[in-house]
């Protein structure tokens, strides 16, 4: 397993981390995965050198922060415990966003369920347009000088949004993000538009989320055949825009490529974001301790900067800019094709 500094910080992770959204009690693609079989998986990962352990305070209501607390506990020294805060965890105004009150309250709260004396990145999980970021950054710089949480990052945020803290963090001398998390992989490229600018001029590290595609670059979606029973993009809202013609025949293309070359096209995915100079660790959820094996090893790939210009023709890929941004709908236009970009689109 390689290991990288994540973004320009001292803090180093594991080229692919486990990501515990399918944790606990809430169904997620079907699976709503108990603590024997949560363990299992993260006895595997720490098995194959990941050390990156990614969770959020509601995911399996807030059964995934306490399965990966006591399964980590033995390995707390050799690992980084990140999860996320300010995404809904009750009812009312006062159990989400990023406000003092919320963020100290639910820093307890993560602090409890995943038994540990401090979290190692702590996560904005998605932007809270009513709280100024001045009063989320100077909390999070409290909460770092009490000693409860080390590292700062965000998800989810738009490029004007990291920016933003970035100028705040820097005039009123507060802790700095040093990650940013987002949906990233071979047929979702939108980030490359602002996120993944921003992140490298800040000298940001990327968590890349959804590196599958939501499990579009398994190979177990094929275009002559049902989606699987129970897989995440077996309903009909989300097969629609990711399970086109156009997506299969940029599959076919992908997996084709990765056989030439002896390899599988969850290969491909993986090595392909871990080749990005701006991604820390990759973030791969798993339902059973064979997929944390091959998520782990997908990594020792390196991709060639000709590979990877190659892999952009089979996309048909256009570095999109600005000017490329549809007028009407907000969306962004590959210039060549003139197509807007839906979901895993080309961009």
């Amino acid at each position: 397993m390689e290991y990288k500094n994540l973004g320009n910080s001292g803090l180093q992770v594991s080229a692919v981390g486990l990501g515990g959204n399918n944790f606990g009690d809430r169904r997620v693609a079907g699976h709503g995965m108990d603590e024997a079989a949560a363990t299992a998986i993260i006895n595997q990962a720490i098995e194959e050198g990941i050390t990156f352990f990614d969770t959020a305070d509601f995911y399996g209501g807030g059964k995934s922060e306490e399965y990966l607390g006591k399964a980590l506990k033995p390995h707390r020294r050799n690992v980084v415990v990140a999860t996320k805060v300010s995404g809904w965890t009750g009812e009312g105004p006062y159990w989400r966003g990023a406000s003092r009150k919320y963020l100290m309250e639910a820093v307890e709260a993560s602090l409890r369920r995943l038994d540990v004396d401090y979290i190692d990145l702590l996560q904005i999980h998605v932007g809270d347009r009513q709280t100024p970021i001045e009063e989320t950054l100077r909390t999070l710089d409290d909460l770092i000088h009490a000693g409860k949480v080390r590292y700062i990052g965000n998800c989810n945020f738009f490029g004007w949004q990291i920016s933003e803290a970035e100028w705040v963090a820097r005039t009123e001398h507060l802790s700095r993000f040093i990650s940013v998390q987002n949906e990233y992989n071979l047929m979702q490229r939108s980030i490359e538009v602002e996120i993944a600018p921003t992140c490298e001029r800040y000298g940001l590290g990327l968590l890349p989320f959804h590196p599958l595609a939501s499990g579009f670059l398994t190979g177990k979606y094929r275009p002559d055949r049902a989606p699987p029973e129970g897989a995440r993009l077996g309903s009909t809202s989300a097969a629609g825009p990711a399970l086109s013609e156009g997506n299969f025949a940029q599959l076919m293309k992908l997996e084709k490529f990765a056989e030439e070359r002896g390899h599988t096209i969850l290969e491909l995915a993986i090595s392909w974001l871990a080749s990005r100079p701006f991604v820390g660790s990759v973030i791969a959820g798993a339902t059973k301790p064979e997929h944390v094996k091959a998520n782990a090893r997908a990594a020792s790939w390196k991709l060639t900067g000709e590979e990877c210009e190659e892999i952009d023709g089979i996309l048909e890929y256009v570095p999109v800019t600005l000017r490329g941004m549809h007028a009407a709908s907000g969306q962004y236009q590959d210039p060549r094709t003139s197509q807007v970009a839906g979901a895993y689109g080309r961009v």
